[in-house]
């Protein structure tokens, strides 16, 4: 499966952005992006984080024949393997231009720069002879897998230990770590691999490109170096011509970037050594949680077991006794603020023989009203006049009879004569 290629917009964004002196990520020209050193469980396994670009390097070691040109010398050999998992332009089983190139250029920076002492890989002269694997795997590719490739196979060689071994005449008996210590490596140097990539025809130079920054690249100039500043190889690729000043300033940048990568692999080295001596969990251990609730497994707790019986008793007689009888006083906070309810006390401020005078006095004015109007109609008046108000009038008016005609005429102008009087008045 073929990766999907750059559109022209992309291309000539990302150009651009280089001219301008600016990067995808934030960096600068000369940055290199974060690297994360992890180890395995155990000895030669390695993991190096080169931003989004990871690489794992296994060591492993067996006896073999040495070659017939050198039956002295031990053998150290390298392996890279692109894995369909870290790009999808990756392919299983078929070698690629970029594998092949990765694998040359790793033999160039660790084999032929003589970085291991291959004469203490010899077991029996001519006979025996310790063989070193270096496997690297490739899980994720986002650009510079060269550099992130020489960073974890240095760094998982000197993590590695070989089995201790004895001679006793034509035996070689093999010890397993719990009988004799592992024997590290005998390393003279640690070289690292710095790619610059150039754009335009050598105008732009960038340090550890990444994975789109590599496709719109015209050259690539990888320099592997010690921080001793010796070079070990240098390869170019892609066909651009550079001149002597461009390769000079690269490699200054180079022993400047390897001296700052020695220190961060030997600081993690030295980490993990004292984290093993003191029986601390490392490696792939150190991620695993141990204090995990299981559905099988659970811990005890601790439980007071002392005069259980007495407490037990006291709290019984405690909740048998009846609760203490709760009031319905209110509460008064502020003068002149109470509450009245039935079954509640008078909070108001006014006493009880001023509120039954009140009552009193109230229920007294209506019989003493009806009293009047009794007497009234009791007397016999043949006009009963009930007047709310001053405007308004009731008159009763009772049947004529022959002899009483005289005496109503008489009691009719009084009423009229009444009544303007009280017109003349309100007026």
């Amino acid at each position: 499966m073929k990766d999907t290629p750059l559109s022209n917009c992309e291309r000539d964004f990302l150009l651009r952005a280089i001219e301008e002196k600016k990067r995808l990520d934030g960096r600068q020209t000369y940055d290199y992006r974060r690297i994360k050193i992890t180890f395995g469980t155990d000895y030669g396994c390695c993991f190096v984080d080169l931003g989004k670009t990871r690489v794992m390097a296994q060591v492993s070691c067996e006896l073999v024949a040495p070659k017939d040109s050198r039956p002295n010398e031990g053998i150290v050999f390298l392996n890279v393997e692109l894995s369909p998992m870290a790009s999808p332009a990756f392919e299983q089983g078929r070698q690629s231009e970029l594998l092949v190139k990765l694998n040359r250029q790793l033999e160039r920076c660790l084999r032929n720069s003589k970085c291991i002492d291959t004469e203490s890989l010899c077991v029996v002269s001519g006979e025996k002879v310790w063989q070193i694997r270096v496997d690297v795997h490739t899980l994720n590719h986002d650009g510079n897998l060269m550099d992130a490739a020489s960073i974890a196979a240095i760094t998982a060689l000197c993590h590695f230990r070989r089995p201790d071994v004895s001679i006793q005449g034509d035996e070689v008996t093999v010890y397993s770590p719990e009988e004799r210590d592992p024997i590290p490596l005998s390393i003279y140097h640690m070289p690292i691999s710095v790619s610059f990539s150039f754009f335009q025809q050598g105008t732009f130079l960038l340090v550890d490109p990444c994975e789109r920054e590599e496709r719109v690249m015209d050259g690539l100039l990888m320099i592997a170096m010690n921080k001793h500043r010796e070079i070990c190889s240098i390869q170019s690729s892609g066909g651009i011509m550079l001149l002597k000043e461009q390769v000079m300033r690269c490699s200054k940048i180079a022993s400047v970037k390897v001296s700052e990568i020695t220190d961060v692999i030997s600081k993690a080295l030295e980490n993990d050594k004292t984290v093993r001596k003191a029986g601390g969990r490392a490696g792939f251990a150190e991620s695993i949680p141990q204090e995990r609730i299981t559905a099988l497994k659970m811990e005890e707790s601790p439980v007071e077991m002392v005069d259980v019986t007495d407490r037990a008793s006291d709290i019984i007689h405690k909740s048998a006794e009846a609760p203490p009888p709760t009031s319905l006083s209110p509460v008064v906070p502020v003068p002149g603020v109470g509450q009245v309810g039935q079954g509640l006390k008078n909070s108001w401020g006014l006493e009880e023989d001023e509120c039954e005078d009140e009552d009193m006095s109230t229920d007294e004015e209506p019989e003493e009203h009806m009293t009047k109007m009794e007497e009234e109609q009791s007397r016999g008046g043949d006009v009963v006049e009930i007047s709310d108000s001053e405007e308004e009038e009731v008159v009763i008016l009772h049947p004529e009879t022959p002899g009483t005609r005289d005496t109503s005429a008489g009691s009719s102008s009084n009423q009229k004569g009444a009544a303007t009087s009280k017109k003349t008045l309100k007026k």
